[in-house]
Parts: structure tokens; sequence; C-alpha cells
């Protein structure tokens, strides 16, 4: 039968070695439906093709290193302007500069927590406060109990209430926690894309943004609750 063929062949691979004579002899139907083709022919058109596959993954291991390597030098660079800055309210415009120059943000807001973002004085385009028990929050219920990255479409009413009159186009975005429970808010990250922030991409980079973030607007309170206790 077929099935002992395929066992003899696979418990004997060198079966055409001691039998090179069949290889020319043998024919394949070719797989578009043209002439048949020799084994030999058939085995090395398989392996040109397992050569291209194996050849574009190796390109794309090469392009996402390229990539992830740029997005380090983004987050170094962006360490550097936020350790520069003076106070709460310099650091978050620095951030949101450096999303859309740097990072190539469509759009970004960050949403801060009150009490503690209540005495921070600026722009309120980027910067959204809200108590943790605003209603607009339920929305984000589930982000904010995992309190890990997250990408994906954004909903109509999570881009009303993140990029109010700004959102309309905005089809997928990537949320990301400021503190291990998310205790200091969150950041948002939007892009026309609805592909852009897909589920499946990795979110390392986020987690690392979400860290930097949120110890340059913590550092500024606990410096001054350690000169307070001297």
């Amino acid at each position: 039968s077929d099935d002992d063929v395929v066992e003899y062949l696979q418990r004997h691979p060198d079966f055409f070695d001691r039998h090179s004579d069949l290889l020319i002899s043998l024919r394949v139907a070719h797989e578009t439906g043209g002439p048949a083709v020799s084994l030999v022919e058939r085995q090395v058109a398989l392996f040109r093709q397992r050569s291209d596959a194996l050849e574009q993954q190796l390109k794309d291991l090469v392009a996402a290193a390229k990539f992830n390597d740029l997005l380090g030098e983004r987050i170094h660079r962006l360490s550097i302007q936020l350790m520069a800055a003076s106070g709460r309210a310099e650091r978050i415009e620095m951030l949101e500069a450096q999303l859309r120059e740097e990072f190539r943000a469509e759009s970004a807001a960050i949403v801060l927590f009150a009490p503690s973002a209540e005495k921070i004085d600026v722009s309120k385009g980027f910067l959204k406060i809200v108590d943790r028990s605003d209603d607009r929050l339920k929305d984000f219920a589930s982000f904010l109990k995992s309190a890990r990255p997250r990408c994906g479409l954004i909903r109509d009413r999570q881009k009303a209430f993140v990029f109010e009159d700004n959102g309309g186009e905005i089809n997928s975005a990537a949320l990301v926690p400021l503190g291990s429970r998310a205790e200091l808010g969150f950041l948002v990250i939007g892009s026309r894309d609805p592909d852009y922030f897909n589920p499946d991409k990795g979110t390392d980079f986020l987690s690392r943004l979400g860290e930097l973030v949120f110890a340059a607007l913590v550092d500024e309170p606990r410096q001054s609750a350690e000169v307070g206790s001297r």
C-alpha cells in the first residue's frame, strides 16, 4: 500500500542513493498542472522554495532587529530629555513633543489620576486629569485591572474620552499603564492604521516606555517628600 511505501522510505532514506537511476525515471505531476517533472527536478524546486522562505525569514529578522535598535535609540534620547527637564509639567510637555517628533505618533494623550496630578499646569490637549472613579474609565476597566500594555482597535467612546475632537480618524491604539497597578494613570498612542497596533505585536517596548514615564513623573514628589522629612 502507499503507507507501506512511505514507511519503508522513511526507514531507508538512502534508498535513492542506492537506486539513483530511479530518480530520473520517476515522474511527479507539476503543481501548476504543467508537464510532469523528474523527482530530482521536483526536489530542487522544493529546496528552492524552502530557501526562499528561509531567506525571507532572515530578512524579516534583520528588519525587526534594526527597528528594535531604532526604538532603543529613541527611548535613550527620550530618557535624556526627561532627565534634563525641570519639573513634571516640563516633562509632560517634553513627552508629548518626543512622541510626535521622534516616535511619529499620529495622536497621543496621557491620562493621570487625581489628586496626584492636580497641580500640573500644562496644556490640557495632551494631558487629562481625572478621578479614578470617573465613569468614563469604565471603558478601560479590563485594561486598568490587568495593568499591562495593550494594543488593538480603539472604541468610539474611548476615542471620545482620550482624544476628544481629534480622535475621529484614529482606529488602533496602544494603551500603556503608568505604574505596576496603573496607579499614576496611563498613556495612549493612536494610529489611523487599524492594523498598526495589532494585538499580536510585542509589548516589550511599550512596557519600557511606561516604566520610563512613570519614573519621570513620580520622581519629583518623592524628592520633595525626602527633603521634607529631613
